[in-house]
């Protein structure tokens, strides 16, 4: 089995408008996103950013993805995966997660969430 790298960003928290309720749209709602990012590391020990994907070139990914309001949190976090590989095609393996912090639902107490594992 070839060596694997992880990369993680935990609990990365966005204010957005995703959702198919027009109060969604116009109120928004608070989200918590997940990414674990891994690909198998370059010979020898890293001492380079270039030989690593960057955390913060992951964030901007979630980020732009985020503020572009969709209806299912199921196309957010294929949209994240499909995006991380696009961009760094050396990943094997992407998890992302969103978490709704306070869905809509009546008589509901709690959050939703959609994970999305894919490998390559």
């Amino acid at each position: 089995m070839p060596e694997l790298l992880t990369i993680s960003l935990n609990n990365v928290r966005f204010r957005a408008y995703h959702g198919l309720y027009p109060e969604e749209r116009q109120k928004g709602n608070d989200f918590v996103v997940n990414m674990k990012v891994s690909y198998p590391p370059k010979a020898g020990v890293i001492l380079s950013l270039d030989d690593t994907i960057d955390y913060a070139s992951l964030f901007e990914i979630i980020n732009s993805t985020m503020q572009k309001p969709v209806d299912l949190l199921e196309t957010l976090v294929q949209t994240i995966a499909g995006s991380v590989h696009q961009r760094f095609p050396q990943v094997k393996e992407v998890t992302v997660s969103v978490e709704k912090l306070n869905p809509p639902i009546d008589k509901f107490s709690g959050s939703a969430a959609v994970s999305y594992h894919k490998a390559y």
